[in-house]
């Protein structure tokens, strides 16, 4: 990070330590051709992913003394596409559980979609409109153990049925989490859902809301999911999808929950306006 003074956004060394040997065993594995080590620190590249997630600003509006675009989308594009986010996710994920007196893995996990509105920018070829909230845009469904973490996430046009979702993200959850055998979800996901579920050996349950009340209720089970929706729109740049391809959404959200983790790791909070200076 050198002289330059922090953003509420950046790691701490002790964040730091959660990550980076994976990213280091990472970068030993990928050895320059010409044996150049590249011009900046992988932290810094951590920081800046964290910074533009977390406050929802464009690449090319980076802070200067944050490494440029050109740096950090080459890392962010690299590391979707072979998927180190989501290995970094995934085993901070275990540690968060085994630290709640967790198996690694978990045998249940809840189900549920959100649509979220596109910027006018977005290719019309990735977007719908949701023919039940009547969003303009794509929707993000998510996979989640019952401490609320993330198993599994897909991002889709928001035309797209729950039906259709929960069996990706069922698909999903079964490839990396094979452990699973129980999921909750509500009345959206349909028989065919169910069914694909059973050819899974995942046993399905609709919990439906019974409270005529108006406003936001938490639901048994279903809480946990909605909860972790929640989560996530602290971070701003998932809050409106902005991304040319689907792909970069679930990377967004993957970083998102890894900065959740990593504070929920060490006891630490990123400061909010509320906090006293």
């Amino acid at each position: 990070m050198g002289d330059r003074k922090p953003y509420p956004s950046d790691v701490t060394d002790a964040q730091w330590a959660l990550i980076g040997p994976f990213l280091d065993a990472w970068k030993a594995r990928r050895p320059s051709v010409s044996g150049h080590q590249g011009g900046y620190e992988l932290r810094e590249i951590v920081n800046a992913i964290f910074y533009q997630n977390r406050t929802g600003c464009q690449w090319g509006y980076l802070p200067h003394d944050l490494p440029p675009k050109s740096a950090t989308y080459y890392y962010f594009a690299l590391w979707r596409d072979d998927h180190t986010d989501q290995a970094i996710h995934d085993l901070l994920r275990c540690q968060a559980r085994e630290k709640a007196g967790r198996a690694e893995d978990p045998t249940a996990i809840v189900l549920d979609t959100q649509s979220i509105r596109a910027a006018n920018h977005v290719p019309a070829g990735t977007t719908g409109k949701d023919a039940g909230k009547k969003v303009p845009g794509r929707k993000r469904g998510l996979a989640v153990d019952t401490l609320g973490l993330i198993i599994a996430v897909v991002v889709t046009a928001a035309s797209v049925t729950d039906n259709v979702i929960g069996i990706r993200l069922l698909d999903k959850v079964v490839e990396y989490t094979p452990t699973v055998t129980r999921a909750w979800v509500d009345a959206g996901f349909k028989d065919e859902f169910a069914i694909h579920g059973a050819v899974l050996g995942v046993d399905i349950e609709v919990v439906r809301r019974n409270d005529t009340s108006a406003g936001f209720v938490p639901v048994r089970h279903r809480w946990v999911v909605e909860q972790t929706h929640g989560t996530l729109m602290l971070h701003r740049r998932l809050t409106r999808e902005y991304e040319t391809h689907p792909a970069s959404s679930v990377s967004h959200t993957f970083w998102a929950s890894t900065a959740n983790l990593v504070r929920r790791l060490t006891g630490t909070s990123t400061p909010s306006w509320r906090d006293p200076a």
